[in-house]
């Protein structure tokens, strides 16, 4: 069985057949204008009959008439097109040799000279209305339409005020929510050093390198690269990523902006569209002003992704499957292994529909920081782009706004992969748990602050014997340490205390 195709137009031999209502809604138009007219004829003359009505309308408007005598014969026409198969390839021919004229034109020129003939086209109309109107020859009447703009002036000032005041009110509400969330610092106000990091100088060294490269750009540049633009910390709770940020705060020489967890969860929808906006506007303004901006993303799974969402049951069954048989499933695999084998379990046995589409501050918010990062850069100021396109100039290219985005996180499967691509996220490190080595410096940095009668040795040995311990848990332990210690009425941290501390 062959199935045909819809004929293209230019294989028809005859027109497309109107519907009723498009071949008479113009002449419908006209006869309701026609009536209104005569029936203010009666109401301005009681008198008036309203055969005298539709006679003096019929003398009066005349135009009106004219304009129905013109859509009968365009209908009359379209008729013929649509019956007459010869009358209709004349007016093919017609219409194929205009747009040949017309294609010589440029698309420039053809949307310029569009344009002209439609102003024409509008000022004849309203030279026609303000003449039936004042009752003048349209030439005349359109040096009147000033007069008739000045009179209803103070009632169109009444309409803007009011439609302007509900504008204020509703942008007003918009930017107070779209507030807060968002901490700025400049050079000096974090006292936070790289030196007060203790376990990560792997770590540091690269996030030193991008840093000298965001101060310094030209050193990559000039040899044709680019400064990387984003970086990605990730690893268990308490490593440190977040004490980074913060001495980077404290070592770069640029604005420091740090971004709150919950800065885009927002109650109404497109709140933060607005905040994402905002935020990168803001960012751009420090990054000329003071060459550069570093800006930090706090728990960054919160911004969610746009994949599907799936029920905790569903995560359950798929973590018995995985991790639940005789043979040990995939337990030797590591946290972050883990949670990329059960979201591809899920995602190729269900789809689940979810309402919040995957978490996050909300829909679009996402979206709209990921066009922010990798998005057209629009030229700046209302004199570039506007004034300049209006003179005929070329507005300038927008400048290279020398932003560095940093952001930490302990669940980086849950991170959109399209935030993680190259040129968004040019670089990810892991901030694991410290080796020995580190574990020993971060016991001695903070054993220095307080008073503390424990060798070298018994460092070392405490190290040894705590391989996952965080810098976060190491801080704890010599606190804990210490108020045993002024629990016993004692000053000086012993070996005990320390052994005490870690056993809670």
């Amino acid at each position: 069985m062959t199935i045909q195709s819809r004929p293209r137009d230019t294989d028809r031999k005859t027109r497309v057949h109107l519907s009723v209502y498009d071949r008479t809604k113009f002449l419908m138009l006209f006869t309701l204008t026609f009536f209104v007219l005569a029936w203010a004829s009666m109401a301005d003359n009681p008198l008036l009959s309203f055969n005298d009505a539709i006679v003096k309308t019929a003398d009066e408007k005349l135009w009106l008439l004219v304009l129905a005598g013109v859509e009968i014969v365009r209908q009359i026409h379209f008729i013929l097109a649509e019956l007459l198969a010869p009358y209709h390839g004349i007016w093919l021919k017609y219409f194929s040799f205009v747009n040949r004229l017309l294609g010589k034109l440029s698309d420039w020129n053809r949307f310029r000279l569009g344009r002209v003939i439609k102003w024409l086209i509008f000022v004849a109309m309203l030279s026609i209305i303000l003449g039936a109107v004042y009752k003048e020859t349209p030439i005349r009447a359109l040096f009147l339409a000033p007069k008739a703009l000045w009179s209803v002036l103070p009632m169109i000032g009444q309409l803007m005020f009011a439609v302007v005041f509900v504008i204020i009110q509703f942008a007003a509400i918009f930017w107070f929510l779209s507030r807060g969330g968002v901490d700025t610092y400049f050079p000096d106000d974090i006292r936070t050093r790289f030196s007060d990091v203790w376990g990560q100088d792997h770590v540091l060294n690269r996030i030193r390198e991008n840093l000298l490269f965001l101060e310094t750009p030209e050193l990559i540049e000039k040899h044709g690269g680019y400064v990387p633009g984003g970086i990605l910390l990730w690893g268990p709770p308490g490593t440190g990523k977040t004490l980074m940020a913060e001495s980077m705060a404290g070592e770069t020489g640029k604005p420091f902006v740090f971004v709150d967890p919950g800065a885009f969860t927002n109650m109404f929808m497109g709140i933060g569209v607005l905040k994402v906006k905002s935020l990168f506007r803001k960012l751009r303004k420090l990054a000329l002003r003071y060459g550069g901006v570093v800006v930090f993303f706090d728990e960054a799974d919160a911004l969610g992704n746009r994949g599907i969402s799936r029920p905790a049951m569903h995560s359950t069954e798929s973590n018995t499957t995985v991790f639940g048989t005789p043979c040990n499933g995939g337990n030797y695999l590591s946290d972050p292994g883990k949670s990329l084998v059960i979201n591809s379990t899920i995602s190729s046995s269900k789809f689940m529909m979810g309402g919040a589409a995957g978490g996050g501050g909300g829909m679009g918010t996402l979206q709209a920081l990921l066009t922010e990062l990798s998005g057209l850069k629009k030229p700046r100021g209302f004199i570039n782009r506007v004034v300049r396109r209006a003179l005929g100039m070329r507005p300038k290219n927008p400048p290279k706004y020398r932003i560095l985005v940093v952001m930490a996180t302990n669940m980086p499967e849950a991170l959109d992969e399209a935030l993680l691509r190259p040129g968004r996220i040019d670089r990810m490190y892991r901030v694991g748990y410290p080796s020995k080595a580190g574990r020993v410096r971060t016991y001695e940095g903070y054993l220095e602050k307080v008073s503390h009668s424990l060798t070298a040795e018994e460092i070392d040995n405490l190290a040894t014997i705590t391989p996952y311990a965080t810098g976060a848990i190491i801080k704890d332990t010599i606190n804990e340490a210490l108020i045993m210690a002024i629990r016993n009425e004692r000053t000086t941290i012993t070996w005990s205390d320390v052994i005490k501390a870690k056993q809670l």
